[in-house]
């Protein structure tokens, strides 16, 4: 209907101009009818009016579709804001897609003080070291799309090739955000790809997706020169990526003596850190701050029952046993058989390969964790080792 009243009008403008305008020209000289131009701007400026009326429908609707579609599969914008773009660009995609790219980074940036708690943790190995990153945002939803996954991925890649310049945090160096920010990151996604900075790949990605996408924190950690690392991501929604990771370094004496058997403890051990959630490598790294305030916390709920000093004493001591292990990593209870501890268990290594194993340093990262806390803390300890 309205397309044929558009016409309609159209034709009756274009007859218009083929009948009186030229007979106007002919009749009226310009010098005895100063506003025959304004005239003539006015009547050509109505037509151009209607062409532009008429623009979005020469656009079929089947057309309008399939430009949706194609937009909203390039950017993964929201539907609603990809046909706004669409429509104030009188469907022409390129335009469009320039003006949702604006619009989402003007968006983002002011998105970013917002609290981000989800997201994924990023790991990327080779031979010598391997590299976790914590990516964030504001929804699990967001967390699950292949683009911010790609990121996050491309991202521990690149954490991989900075140099160790900060001191030792759990035996990993320390990769924060303004280590990578300014770095080459070379995107290859069908949706986003080509050569950038790593903070405007964040921007952009921010900007598709709507919400607040941030770098919190990353750890590289060295591998042993007789040994290896071993790796567990758990919540794993493709390799590489997961919510909980742990990270370890076994160092073997006798250097590739029977490296199967190293490495299948390894694994199991690396799992039994996200799982068992160890703070200390050995009883001696336990912190004097933390032993102290958890003796003091287990003599005031000894000195409850009543007892004489001396069996406090020696309540406090086997409770402090307990509490060691359920913090030392030598001391837990091995997850996948607890009727030995892990240190049994690299005792039992030892002897199978013949040469003396050792954890070196091992790291537990979640995500999210501590947030809630001190949101803008890049470099929260997350264990402590050798």
């Amino acid at each position: 209907m309205a397309f044929s009243a558009a016409a309609k009008r159209l034709s009756i403008t274009t007859k218009h101009l083929s009948t009186i305008a030229p007979r106007r020209y002919h009749s009226l000289s310009p010098f005895k009818s100063p506003s025959f131009a304004q005239s003539q701007r006015s009547e050509s400026n109505s037509l151009l009016s209607h062409f532009t009326f008429l623009r979005g429908f020469s656009v079929s609707a089947s057309d309008q579709m399939n430009l949706i579609k194609q937009l909203r599969e390039r950017t993964s914008a929201p539907i609603k804001d990809v046909k706004a773009a669409l429509v104030d660009s009188d469907w022409n995609i390129e335009e469009a897609q320039k003006e949702l790219r604006k619009k989402g980074k003007v968006l983002a940036s002011k998105k970013s003080s917002r609290t981000a708690a989800e997201g994924l943790l990023a790991l990327a190995q080779n031979d010598s070291k391997a590299a976790l990153i914590e990516l964030n945002c504001e929804t699990d939803f967001v967390a699950r799309n292949e683009i911010f996954q790609h990121l996050a991925l491309s991202l521990a890649k690149k954490a991989l090739l900075v140099e160790n310049t900060s001191p030792l945090v759990s035996g990993a160096f320390q990769v924060g955000p303004g280590s990578l920010e300014e770095m080459t990151l070379n995107l290859e996604h069908p949706k986003i790809n080509g050569e950038t900075s790593v903070h405007n790949a964040i921007t952009e990605v921010a900007a598709m997706m709507g919400e607040n996408v941030k770098l919190r924190r990353g750890y590289v950690m060295p591998a042993p020169s007789q040994g290896i690392i071993s790796t567990y991501l758990h919540t794993s929604p493709q390799p590489g990526l997961g919510r909980i990771a742990g990270v370890l370094s076994l160092e073997v004496d006798e250097g590739k003596t029977q490296m199967d058997a190293i490495q299948r403890v390894g694994s199991e051990l690396a799992m039994h850190v996200v799982a068992a959630k160890p703070l200390f490598l050995t009883k001696e790294l336990v912190s004097l701050d933390a032993l102290e305030n958890e003796r003091e916390v287990l003599k005031s709920q000894a000195e409850a029952s009543g007892k004489s000093q001396m069996a406090i004493e020696k309540m406090v001591e086997g409770r402090l046993r307990k509490y060691f292990e359920e913090v030392v990593l030598m001391e837990q209870k091995f997850i996948v058989n607890d009727t030995m501890n892990v240190k049994t268990v690299l005792d039992n290594l030892s002897k199978e390969v013949g040469s003396p194993v050792r954890v070196v340093s091992f790291l537990r990262m979640e995500v999210g964790e501590g947030i809630a806390r001190q949101e803008t803390d890049s470099s929260e300890p997350v264990a402590q080792a050798a």
